[in-house]
Order: C-alpha cells, then sequence, then structure tokens
C-alpha cells in the first residue's frame, strides 16, 4: 500500500508557509496585480484555508470536549480579529467600508463548530430539519462579512459530511468555493475570483495525510500565536510601505 506521508503538524506547517506567502504579497504589492508572478504567489496562498477547513473536521472528530474547542476558537477569532484588520488597513469596528472582509476567516472558523454540533451533536438530534436549517442560515448570515464569508462554514459542514471520502470532500468543497468564485466575480474582480479555484491545490496533500497528530504537540499553540503574531507584523509592514491605507477590499 502506498505510504501516506503527511501528518496533520506538516499540513499545519505548509498552511502557515503559504499563508505568510499570501499576506505578504497582499501588503507589499496590495490591489489586483495581473503579473504572473503575483497571481501565482497567491494561487500558493489558497492552500492555506482548505487545509484549515479540513483541520477543523479533523478536529471537530476527534476532540473530547467540544465546548472547550470552540471556545478556544472565538477567543482565537476575537483576538485575530484586531490582528487581520490592522494587517490589512481594515477599521476594527465593522461595517464602516462595506459587507467583505471586516474580520478574519478564524471567525467562520469558530462558528462552523456550533454548525456540525447542530447537525452531528447528539443533543441536537431530537431537533426538527427546519430548525437546524433556520440556524444554519443564521450562522451564514453571522459569517457572511468575514474573509471566506460563510464559505468557510459551509465547505467545513460538507467535508465533514463526507469524512473519510477525500474525492466527494474536494468536490463538495469545490462547489462551495463556486458559489464564493460567482460573487466575487461579479462583486469584486473578476481574474481575482478565477483565482480562488486555486484552493483545489489541497488535493494531493490531503491524499497523503496519513490521519495522524504528529510527534510535536505544540503546533496546536504555535498555530494560535503565530497566526496574530505574523498578522500584527505585517500590518506594521504595511504601515511602512504605504502608511496607513487599506490593501485590500474592506480596507479604509
Amino acid at each position: 500500500m502506498e505510504k501516506k506521508i503527511f501528518n496533520s503538524n506538516h499540513l499545519k506547517l505548509f498552511a502557515i508557509t503559504a499563508m505568510t506567502i499570501d499576506h505578504l504579497t497582499c501588503v507589499i504589492w496590495p490591489g489586483y496585480n495581473y503579473d504572473w508572478w503575483i497571481i501565482l504567489l497567491h494561487i500558493i496562498g489558497r492552500l492555506t484555508a482548505p487545509t484549515m477547513w479540513f483541520m477543523i473536521s479533523e478536529g471537530f472528530h476527534h476532540t473530547r470536549d467540544v465546548k472547550k474547542y470552540a471556545l478556544r476558537l472565538f477567543v482565537f477569532a476575537i483576538i485575530s480579529h484586531f490582528a487581520y484588520n490592522f494587517c490589512f488597513g481594515i477599521p476594527f469596528v465593522p461595517f464602516k467600508t462595506g459587507p467583505f472582509n471586516q474580520t478574519s476567516v478564524m471567525w467562520s472558523l469558530a462558528w462552523s463548530i456550533p454548525a456540525l454540533y447542530l447537525l452531528k451533536g447528539e443533543k441536537c438530534a431530537s431537533w426538527p430539519k427546519w430548525v437546524k436549517t433556520i440556524l444554519i442560515f443564521v450562522i451564514c448570515a453571522i459569517t457572511f462579512p468575514s474573509d471566506w464569508s460563510c464559505i468557510a462554514v459551509l465547505s467545513i459542514i460538507y467535508i465533514n459530511d463526507n469524512y473519510g471520502n477525500l474525492k466527494k470532500q474536494i468536490l463538495a468543497m469545490m462547489i462551495c468555493v463556486l458559489m464564493y468564485v460567482v460573487v466575487y466575480y461579479f462583486a469584486i474582480d473578476k481574474v481575482y475570483a478565477i483565482l480562488q479555484l486555486g484552493v483545489i491545490i489541497v488535493w494531493p496533500f490531503m491524499a497523503n495525510y496519513n490521519g495522524e497528530r504528529g510527534k510535536w504537540k505544540g503546533m496546536k499553540w504555535f498555530f494560535y500565536i503565530y497566526y496574530p503574531l505574523h498578522l500584527f507584523l505585517i500590518g506594521l509592514l504595511r504601515l511602512y510601505l504605504h502608511g496607513n491605507i487599506g490593501v485590500i477590499v474592506g480596507g479604509q
């Protein structure tokens, strides 16, 4: 049998690297540049979000305490809100500059846990389907203004629904991302809308995921620290290079 070589620590490290490249590119070359090498750097960055989505689904399956897991993500999301908005020059108070990119993707990741528990949790098993559907719509509305919007929540739900079947997980994720592409195409930028389909590059990484955590147990906390810290440092770079201006949609 073919040996799968990547554990979750490896995948998180790849995601962190791709994320850093993408965020630096956004700040150093702000706006929608069509130079091929800038496009390539952003495509590399598309690895990060789907890796997070898969890892959230994994975390939900393996966590011993869903409440603590959700609480940790919500605290992380609040901290990351300020770091993300500072990084890209977005007002800390939402909706001053429109409905897009008002907070980080961590907001959607945090809300995906209540969404998964609503659909999979034992205490919610007897709830009527229409109640669950309405609540999922509410969660989608709450997460719509974040980076990757409610697509992150929907992708996590469908990745979780197809747990153990990578082809179906990838297909479901790509259908969700396609909805994001359509909105991006008509509301923001056509070229960068198509670029979002670059999330497909996660496939070979996930195909080589062996389901193991990895020897270093500190990776979880490393990511929680690295994410807001790198955003803060890149935000300082933004101020140095461009002054206090926004560098992505949603910026001031």
